[in-house]
């Protein structure tokens, strides 16, 4: 088994002739190899509307992890760089279970859920597993722009689920497996925004009701997280690496994003965004490509002028007049900090609810004010998460791993890589204020398996140069 990502002796590439290529071709009638990852994301509007889109990654992890055990039985299985600080970090998760059943300092009894609990393992489980699956594909077998375009693909559908959360706010239906859940699983608040299709949230944030994109994921929130990593694997697999209507496509579904993201009302997502344009200035500045640098920053500085001129301003002057959750957010921080020092080792093996509220211990929810105080900590951001559920120990082996594969991969200024290296470095950005379970932690995973087959396998495919640069 390679720990450090370098190809055994029997899994280093071949030449594409003679018996080691059957190897690589699919046996008669079996399916494509990356089938499962494919799947996964090309069907995902599909998997929403039967109300499982939040457990397809569990869903397709499985023929993912079977052909995984088929393919690299014993030391075949190659690890990435620093995979013993993840393997670690789900040590650590797993761990901490033995902890839920202990109340932090602060906190409801009772508050928190061993089923809960066990989704977000399973979750980290699950994005192992695509990780692992997409880094033991040669990329003769699964291509790195067959993945940027699946990827892109999935950003359409995003697009499309904003405008349509923007158009339609009220469209909604009950789901195949909403039918298949008992009754009052299926009315459980949590459980229904899994498995209920919605086009958007409706929620009170400018002092009045509005909607806020977020089909085809689960939460607004988790909307404005995927947009803004898919974004960038539109423009590498549509629009920079892209023909005819495939480029027309990425470019318009990239101008059609800007109205959902102004209206969904995410700043983390405007910054995301802002960080992310800067990015890719400097890496084309480094690639010597100022002139596309410049073209980069004219293409912003167009859209910030067309929004100023649209209805869309006065969307941003009513957001920025209403920071709405910031001092929930501050309070639920602050109490992941106080959860975390109290058992800094383990944490306390998932989630709790705040005694009181962000006003005053004695505001809790009530029959009067269901709403009311008792907020989740731990529900406003990927650290805050790992602080409670982890301590510091497990979010020191959490980051630690994706910041080892930032800085290993960290001269990989091409297409892909650079598009990779972006996306793991925004997870160090929304963690902050979004969860990355499962769907963005998965996408992380997809760039990190990028990024680390890419160096094991230099010149393993004819590269994919479009306009000088190289996928």
């Amino acid at each position: 088994m390679a720990a450090d990502g370098a190809p055994s002796a029997r899994t280093a590439p071949r030449p594409p002739s003679g018996p080691a290529q059957a190897q690589v071709c699919p046996r008669p009638g079996a399916l494509a190899p990356g089938w499962p990852l494919i799947w996964l994301l090309a069907g995902f509007p599909l998997w929403w509307a039967l109300g499982i889109g939040y457990f397809a990654f569990w869903v397709f992890a499985v023929p993912m992890a079977v052909e995984l055990v088929r393919r690299h039985r014993g030391p075949g299985l190659r690890l990435p760089p620093g995979f013993g600080l993840w393997a670690l970090f789900l040590l650590w998760a797993v761990a901490g279970l033995a902890l839920i059943g202990a109340v932090p300092p602060g906190t409801l009894a009772d508050s928190g859920g061993l089923l809960g609990a066990l989704a977000r393992v399973i979750s980290y489980l699950s994005v192992t597993v695509i990780l692992l699956y997409v880094g033991n594909l040669s990329r003769r077998e699964l291509p790195d722009l067959v993945v940027a375009r699946a990827l892109g693909w999935l950003c359409l559908a995003t697009v499309a689920g904003g405008l349509l959360g923007m158009l339609a706010p009220a469209f909604e239906f009950t789901s195949p497996m909403e039918l298949l859940l008992p009754g009052p699983i299926a009315a459980d608040e949590y459980v229904r925004a899994l498995v209920h299709p919605e086009a958007a949230q409706i929620m009170n944030v400018l002092g009045y009701e509005s909607a806020r994109p977020k089909a085809p994921w689960e939460f607004t929130n988790t909307w404005g997280y995927m947009l803004s990593l898919l974004l960038i694997w539109l423009v590498i697999g549509w629009v920079r690496a892209g023909r005819g209507w495939r480029r027309w496509t990425g470019a318009v579904a990239v101008a059609l994003a800007v109205a959902p993201v102004v209206t969904s009302l995410n700043r983390a997502l405007w910054a995301g965004l802002a960080l992310s344009v800067a990015f890719a200035v400097v890496v084309l500045a480094r690639r010597g490509r100022v002139a596309a640098a410049g073209a980069c920053v004219l293409l912003v500085a167009a859209a910030l002028a067309a929004v100023v001129a649209s209805p869309l301003m006065s969307t941003l002057r009513e957001r920025a007049d209403n920071p709405h959750s910031d001092g929930g957010r501050a309070a639920t921080s602050a109490a992941a900090r106080e959860a975390a020092a109290a058992s800094p080792v383990l944490g306390w093996g998932t989630t709790r609810d705040m005694a009181g509220s962000s006003q005053s211990i004695a505001i809790g929810k009530s029959p009067e004010c269901p709403a009311c105080g008792n907020p989740t900590i731990g529900n406003n951001g990927q650290f805050w998460l790992l602080l409670i559920s982890t301590g510091w120990v497990g979010t020191a082996l959490f980051l630690g791993f994706f910041a080892r594969v930032v800085w290993r991969y960290r001269r990989d200024v091409s297409l892909v890589g650079g598009g990779a290296l972006l996306t793991i470095l925004l997870l160090f950005w929304y963690m902050f204020f979004y969860v990355a379970l499962t769907a963005p932690l998965a996408v992380c995973m997809i760039a990190t398996a990028l990024l680390w087959r890419r160096a094991t396998e230099p010149g393993a495919v004819p590269a994919a140069t479009v306009g000088g640069d190289t996928a």
